[in-house]
């Protein structure tokens, strides 16, 4: 009897083997997606595998077989094998994150509309009304629309396209309608552009590997980072072409037959960071489908998306983290642009790093790498000095521009000369600057990573703080809905009108710190006749927002941009020669190693959006710590310094790269049991690792956010340079360790967020 190993979406970390009934023999293989019964009920799962035999005998029958392809292709079934291994979660989470949730459900996901098409003519015309003649114009201009679109366009009624379907002329019937997010954007093809000499010695560098890869074996790696083959670092400062790259190499793997994925971070998957692809792609040669991938599609959407891919209609993937998983067979090349960004790695189980993730999916599936970035990761870097990765760079622009000039404004300078008073929002260095642009009618991009209006609300008698009810910190205030809202829980509250201390009262209370929506404010009382806009996730509410606000940038219609971290990068606006950094130390002060990187980072891009055309750029950094390294490496556009004093501190600490991090985090609503499950974990993970010598076993301690969500939470920080066996090991310590039922433990494997 023919018999299917299933994984089943609840998490019980184990398979289940069933029978397979003859009438659905045919249609069961790895990847199927099945219907099974389990105790008194039905469930959905996987089938992970097709034994010849099974220890088990009176096996269940399946119940069903959920469509007509397997969904998960055996790759990637291998893939999620490894997630879980690694990230120690089971296999059945795994799983769920490589399939979307609108392909997983049950019913057929697809949505039919009423479609008009037209016959082909059999002889004369029949006689037609001058208005059924007017739609049939139509009609057969456009040969095939939806019933809604002929509706609308046609202006007319239902029961006019009846007449013409009574007269033989059209055939309207259900078809499925895809729902595709850029259906209406117009896209006209593009032309490869010409490489200037480092962009050609980087393209032609990946041609040969992928050349070769065709003919290389498959490699079985358990460490995507230890043993990365042909993997590339390509590092190429701000306004490289880059990209350039990235789409003629997709072209080399579409030459070979091969499909590509492209990942971007979800910040940067901006409308034109999409054009770009489908433009080059939508004609030609290769002409294929591309695919986008992300969280602000709709489950429809994202469904049909998925399955361009999956029947190979769209052999061009762009998208988030998760695109990573996407069923592109057989694949080529896996591009990872801006590697170093931290939103790559998932925040909840399993908390997969995409980067890594694809240098390992490359392996497995023989298809190349190329990770890109002006500013590298650590880790990355250090891999490709050390020769696991080939490190391409391109040092200069691609059509000569000159990098921006950045000029550092020290803030304490600027405080002293209002004699007591808060410095202004705007140096005089950086308002000038401002006017500048406007009577020249160039564009400013002005930079601050924090929402709101003023990120905290104060009493100067008493000392009060306003602060969240469920989380360790103060409450942010937004003018606009004149509330106070917490921006990890949501909480929000009215404002008072005076100090709530009872012994206080005082209603000279006030707002301290500064956010987004201030700088938009004052802009517009300093520049009244100026076209402000403000983006960041309080003014971008629907997915609309975004398109409409850069379309209104790129077209001259706004002068002065304002934003959070989501105008950092992807950007390409030639008309900007101006960017400010109203407050560059936010960043800097947090408690993580990784807090200078961050910053560094963060300027460097930002910095990168101004002189992209024929004017040079200009770049204003304010900051009351203007002499710190990651500043002022930045400031000279100096990633190799920045590195190398940033490796020197992190040896010290054996901090990542020359260790691997593992954060173990007990969290509960009662503090004092939360300490004492964290001090019983220390035990049992000293017992499960006694002997071993290369690791380093820090805390337990609060973490940096101690409250958040009413939940209070400790940790253990563990750093060791063999990380696979240490993910072993805190398996099998999650397996034994006995907690009270309202504490849980999450472990995050390569840890990159601290809080």
């Amino acid at each position: 009897m023919p018999i299917a190993r299933v994984t089943l979406e609840i998490a019980l970390r184990r398979e289940f083997d069933y029978a397979i009934p003859p009438d659905l023999i045919d249609r069961v293989e790895i990847g199927s997606r099945v219907k099974v019964p389990f105790g008194s009920r039905e469930v959905l799962g996987v089938v992970t595998g097709l034994p010849e035999s099974s220890p088990h005998s009176n096996l269940k029958f399946l119940s069903n077989v959920i469509g007509a392809l397997s969904l998960v292709t055996p790759n990637i079934l291998a893939l999620a094998r490894w997630i879980a291994e690694y990230y120690c979660c089971p296999v059945e989470t795994a799983l769920k994150s490589v399939l979307p949730d609108a392909v997983r459900k049950e019913e057929d996901g697809w949505r039919e509309r009423l479609h008009v098409r037209a016959l082909p003519p059999t002889g004369d015309l029949p006689p037609l009304t001058k208005r059924q003649r007017e739609v049939w114009n139509i009609i057969e201009e456009w040969r095939e629309l939806s019933l809604q679109e002929i509706l609308r366009l046609g202006e007319t009624t239902a029961e006019t396209l009846r007449r013409l379907e009574d007269k033989g002329l059209i055939e309207i019937a259900l078809k499925i309608d895809e729902r595709d997010p850029y259906a209406r954007e117009r896209i006209l093809p593009t032309q490869a552009l010409s490489l200037n000499p480092q962009q050609q010695v980087a393209l032609e560098a990946i041609r040969k590997a992928m050349d070769l890869s065709t003919r290389a074996e498959p490699a079985d790696s358990t460490d995507a980072r230890e043993t990365a083959g042909s993997c590339f670092l390509l590092h190429g400062v701000t306004g490289s072409g880059k990209t350039e790259v990235y789409l003629q190499a997709i072209d080399h793997a579409l030459d070979q037959g091969r499909g590509a994925i492209v990942l971007v971070p979800e910040i940067s998957l901006t409308p034109q960071t999409v054009e770009r692809f489908k433009a080059r792609f939508s004609s030609g040669k290769h002409a294929t489908l591309v695919a986008v991938l992300h969280s602000h599609l709709s489950a429809g959407e994202r469904h049909d998306e998925w399955h361009k891919i999956r029947n190979g209609r769209a052999r061009i993937v762009i998208g988030a983290r998760s695109a990573i998983f996407a069923p592109v067979d057989p694949l080529g090349l896996i591009v990872v642009d801006e590697e170093h960004e931290h939103s790559y790695k998932q925040e909840e189980s399993p908390r997969y790093h995409a980067r890594d993730v694809a240098v390992l999916r490359g392996q497995r599936e023989r298809a190349v790498v190329v990770l890109g970035s002006a500013t590298p990761s650590l880790e990355s870097y250090f891999n490709a000095m050390r020769g696991k990765y080939t490190l391409l760079e391109m040092t200069t622009r691609a059509t000569d521009q000159k990098m921006p000039i950045v000029r550092v404004i020290d803030l304490r300078s600027e405080a002293l000369k209002e004699k007591g008073h808060a410095p202004p929002i705007f140096s005089h260095q950086l308002k000038e600057a401002i006017t500048q642009r406007l009577e020249r009618r160039e564009q400013t991009i002005l930079f601050l990573n924090r929402r709101g209006y003023s990120s905290s609300l104060q009493c100067p008698k008493c000392g009060f703080v306003a602060g969240c009810p469920n989380c360790s910190i103060s409450l942010t205030y937004h003018r606009r809905d004149q509330r106070l809202k917490c921006h990890i829980c949501g909480h929000q509250e009215t404002v008072p009108t005076k100090c709530p201390e009872l012994t206080c009262r005082n209603p000279a209370i006030r707002y301290a710190g500064l956010g987004t929506e201030r700088i938009e404010e004052t802009l517009k009382k300093l520049f009244p006749h100026a076209t402000i806009a403000r983006m960041d996730s309080d003014t971008l509410k629907r997915k609309e927002d975004y398109r409409r606000v850069l379309n209104d940038f790129r077209t001259g219609k706004i002068d002065i941009l304002v934003g959070t971290q989501m105008i950092a990068k992807g950007l390409h606006f030639p008309n900007v020669t101006l960017v400010g950094i109203i407050y560059a130390d936010l960043s800097l002060h947090i408690p993580d190693f990784r807090a200078g990187e961050r910053t560094f980072q963060l300027l460097t891009q930002v910095s990168g959006r101004a002189g992209r055309g024929d004017v040079e750029g200009e770049v204003f950094v304010q900051s009351f710590t203007p002499f710190h390294p990651a500043i002022q490496y930045a400031r000279r556009h100096d990633f190799r310094g920045f590195y190398d004093q940033e490796l020197e501190f992190r040896e010290q600490l054996k901090y990542p790269p020359w260790a691997r991090v593992a954060l173990l985090t007990l969290k509960g609503r009662n503090e004092d049991k939360v300490k004492f499950s964290a001090d019983h974990l220390r035990s049992v993970v000293e017992r499960h690792t006694q002997g071993w010598r290369d690791l380093i076993l820090a805390g337990p301690a609060p973490s940096p956010l101690m409250r958040a969500e009413s939940f209070y939470r400790y940790q253990l920080m563990l750093r060791t340079k063999a990380m696979s066996r240490l993910a072993q090991v805190l398996t099998e310590v999650q397996a034994s360790l006995q907690l009270p039922e309202d504490i849980t433990l999450t472990i995050d494997i390569d840890a990159v967020n601290l809080a």
